[in-house]
């Protein structure tokens, strides 16, 4: 049975070990194995970054993607683990560039999958479904009160990350989400 508290306790102990990325990406692994586990313990009907535990060397955050939710390229300057416990998470990975950014690659995740992303890994996220997507996110640090970047995602313009402006967004996405659904030819 999956359980908030015993996520966090398997996170803490990965932390410890000695190579705590490796062991944090198996710790998730290990949890969404059962996606419909997760997804019934966890709420994933609207977007959200929900904490389910901070501290200054892990961060755990229940991630819910409105339906056809994007959110703009971004940062974290620690490393990540993501894990989908319900729909799908398409991530367009960049590198710096003088100019500003260039597109490098992308990964799609679905029911189950887990990616470990690097300290430097900037990324875009955009929930191609008409449903919501949920995820796990294990950040190796403090991932809210880290200063990072997000970066505009016409000009590439590099901005300092705004956590308010990135909660607008999800109820923007929220908003549109229910639109879509209230309207005689939603999808």
């Amino acid at each position: 049975m999956f359980t908030i508290d015993d996520l966090v306790g398997r996170c803490q102990a990965a932390l410890e070990e000695s190579d705590p990325r490796r062991a944090m990406k198996e710790v998730l692994a290990r949890a969404v194995s059962t996606p419909s586990a997760v997804a019934g313990a966890l709420d994933h009907d609207l977007g959200q970054l929900a904490v389910l535990h901070r501290a200054p060397d892990l961060t755990i955050l229940n991630v819910v993607w409105a339906p056809h939710m994007t959110l703009y390229p971004h940062d974290h300057r620690m490393w990540a683990v993501i894990a989908i416990y319900a729909g799908e998470e398409d991530n367009t990975f960049y590198r710096r560039q003088p100019q500003g950014l260039a597109m490098s690659g992308g990964k799609e995740l679905r029911d189950g999958d887990v990616i470990l992303l690097g300290d430097d890994t900037i990324h875009s996220v955009t929930n191609p479904r008409s449903q919501s997507t949920g995820a796990i996110h294990v950040y190796g640090g403090d991932f809210i009160s880290q200063p990072r970047s997000q970066w505009d995602p016409v000009t590439h313009e590099e901005q300092p990350y705004d956590l308010e402006q990135v909660r607008r967004e999800f109820a923007q996405a929220n908003a549109a989400a229910a639109a879509a659904a209230a309207s005689p030819q939603g999808d």
